[in-house]
């Protein structure tokens, strides 16, 4: 059960004909609720055309033994203003609802019911039998407004619900009467209990409908998810990471979910394969200088006087600066980053770097800059080092502003860079000179290392052809807020 709902092509299915279900359930009630008050509205209407026609007879001088109240359908009783019973339906055998539960006429006094001038108020307050404020009529004159009552009456045996409407008139020189008629409610609860029982037959139908249709829809707009679920699973298994996903037709959130799933297939592919060929090209260059220095030690612990002291300290420094490189750049590839709030004076770091080094000149107005002062230090160094092994006779420090913008330029009068291979030699392992000595050329990390640090500073490193000819490296950096 818990794997079914964990589907969201189940929970998808659940509310969709848990929210209709609740739709249809509300629109029913509304439905029925209406129809009912309608078909009680319709005979109330019916009870009061009733009322109303005996009413008009007693009012044109028809004694109560003249109404014809014959209607078996509908129980009529005629009540006096004292609550006497005077004429009623035949068969009427009981009755509830009405202003009495009389069901056969009372005997009563021959002369008429009249009331004295001042006991108008003393009748009001003794009336309790169902009086509708007669006190206001007219000789012959019909109430405007029937009050309106449910009840219940057995006719000739056949007992069922009634819709009452009491409607008063007032008789010339016999006084005020009541006329209580009923309309029957069974047709209406028929058609209600008729409506009741299409909804609880279609609405389960009908949700079973929906339930399907959106079991069907949703499996098919799940397909392609499932395909790349599919893909992944089995590039996870095979470790194939130049596999990609498939991409649907479709030009909606699943195509964009595939489409981003393969770019991100695409940026691991190209990290996993960055990060192979680095282990392979580290391993490379840290074998030479430790088989050079093992070769050295294995000399001199078998001829001490062959030792090459010198050049044994030389492999061990070389091997020693590999190793902080290669530190370096895993800090970097983990995501390090600088110290957002330091300042770093550009001009003091680029003549602290300058010093002590030969044919370097340092042009430069204060610049401070936010980040790490140690890895911007290592971004000069690696470039004056860089312009110092290519240069023929002087380098060129130049530390100038761009708007909000700090320029370091470090240019040499060498022999410059290609424009095809201005992008290759920030690459990690890249040195173009293939026949020049690694000691002399270094283990190609420098340049790499340099922009990788200016991008994590938010700035950029590039490379162009220098005013004396050689090549003319340029670091752009925020400046400090």
């Amino acid at each position: 059960m818990r794997r079914l709902f964990g589907s969201v092509r189940a929970r998808a299915t659940l509310a969709a004909t848990l929210v209709v279900a609740l739709a249809l359930v509300a629109a029913g009630a509304a439905v029925l609720i209406s129809l009912y008050s309608n078909l009680t509205e319709q005979a109330g209407t019916e009870a009061e055309r009733t009322a109303r026609e005996v009413a008009a007879d007693l009012a044109g001088g028809r004694t109560s033994d003249q109404l014809s109240l014959d209607d078996d359908d509908r129980p009529v009783q005629v009540v006096a203003e004292d609550g006497t019973l005077v004429a009623a339906t035949e068969d009427l055998e009981r009755i509830s609802g009405t202003g009495t539960g009389a069901v056969r006429p009372q005997p009563r006094p021959s002369a008429p019911t009249t009331s004295a001038p001042g006991d108008d108020e003393d009748d009001d307050d003794d009336d309790d039998d169902g009086s509708t404020g007669s006190a206001t009529l007219r000789p012959g004159e019909i109430g405007e407004e029937a009050s309106l009552t449910d009840g219940s009456a057995t006719v000739d045996g056949t007992t069922a619900d009634y819709r009452f409407a009491a409607v008063p008139v007032e008789v010339p020189d016999r006084g005020t009467f009541t006329v209580y008629a009923g309309a029957p409610l069974a047709a209406e609860q028929n058609a209600v209990d008729t409506a009741l029982t299409a909804m609880l037959i279609g609405f389960p139908l009908l949700l079973g409908v929906v339930a399907g249709v959106t079991w069907l829809v949703t499996r098919r707009a799940l397909r392609p998810v499932e395909g790349i679920r599919r893909e992944m699973a089995e590039i996870t298994a095979s470790e194939d990471l130049s596999r990609r996903v498939p991409e649907p037709d479709t030009h909606d959130e699943v195509a964009r979910l595939a489409g981003t799933t393969n770019e991100t297939l695409a940026a691991l592919e190209t990290s996993v394969e960055r990060q192979r060929r680095f282990v392979a090209d580290a391993s490379h260059e840290l074998r030479s200088p430790i088989a050079s220095l093992r070769t050295q030690l294995e000399v001199a612990a078998a001829h001490p006087e062959l030792l090459d002291l010198d050049g044994a300290v030389a492999d061990t420094v070389r091997l020693q600066r590999l190793a902080a490189d290669l530190l370096l750049l895993a800090r970097l590839d983990a995501g390090e980053r600088p110290i957002s709030d330091a300042r770093v004076d550009l001009a003091a770091l680029a003549r602290e770097e300058a010093a002590g080094r030969k044919n370097v000149t340092v042009r430069a107005g204060s610049l401070e800059v936010a980040g790490s002062r140690g890895q911007l230090g290592r971004v000069l160094a690696n470039l004056l080092d860089n312009a110092q092994r290519h240069a023929r006779s002087a380098v060129t420090v130049v530390v100038r502003r761009e708007g909000d913008r700090a320029v370091l330029q470090v240019a040499d009068d060498g022999d410059g860079v290609p424009a095809a291979d201005r992008e290759r030699i920030f690459e990690r392992f890249v040195r173009l000179d293939a026949a020049r000595s690694r000691d002399e050329g270094g283990a190609g990390l420098g340049l790499a290392i340099a922009r990788d640090v200016a991008t994590r500073h938010g700035g950029t490193l590039t490379v162009q052809d220098a005013p004396a000819g050689g090549a003319q490296f340029e670091l752009r950096l925020p400046l400090a807020r």
